[in-house]
């Protein structure tokens, strides 16, 4: 049995040592092939040894910086985020509606998004630009900020700011017209 297992072992070792085989055929190109041709002088091709490599276990990488030990483990990913809201004290908008801006750094990973919080309530749908608009706010004060969505779920926010929209009241005395003086 064992002399069996040892001939079957030696067979599959046969491919691994073919020899190689350099003739030129009937139209003077360069043929190599694994089978000595028949009538034609063949030269035969020693082969350097195969590359080795030896595999060797992955070193453990050293411990991070924002690892639980340093009590960095909370660090939020982005260095800076926060809302850039022009006239941020009174912004004067008609129709309630106006653009602000994020100010974001590193740049937005891929995957994350960024969503509006309106009075603490998300506002619109993620997005991906710096720039995120507002619609149809009411007149009053309201408080906004931002938050990064990593999968749906919220993974930083920024501070909030207070910011006041002005719109024009259409039930404002000054809008009216003038009553119709009477005619002498």
């Amino acid at each position: 049995m064992r002399l069996l297992i040892a001939c079957l072992l030696c067979l599959l070792t046969l491919p691994a040592t073919a020899q190689i085989y350099k003739y030129l055929d009937a139209d003077g190109k360069t043929v190599f092939t694994n089978q000595p041709p028949d009538g034609t002088q063949a030269e035969t091709i020693q082969l350097p040894p195969t590359n080795t490599v030896d595999i060797q276990a992955p070193a453990n990488p050293p411990p991070s910086q924002d690892s639980g030990q340093s009590g960095q483990a909370d660090q939020p990913p982005y260095a800076v985020l926060q809302l850039n809201v022009p006239n941020a004290e009174a912004i004067r908008a008609n129709d309630g509606s106006f653009s602000v801006d994020v100010i974001l750094q590193p740049m937005l990973a891929a995957g994350h998004t960024l969503r509006l919080l309106l009075d603490g309530s998300p506002y619109g749908v993620p997005y991906s630009s710096l720039r995120l608009p507002l619609s149809n706010i009411d007149r009053g004060e309201h408080s906004l900020a931002v938050e990064v969505l990593s999968g749906g779920q919220s993974i930083q926010q920024s501070t909030p700011i207070t910011f006041s929209v002005q719109r024009v009241n259409t039930q404002s005395p000054a809008l009216r017209p003038a009553p119709p003086r009477p005619s002498n």
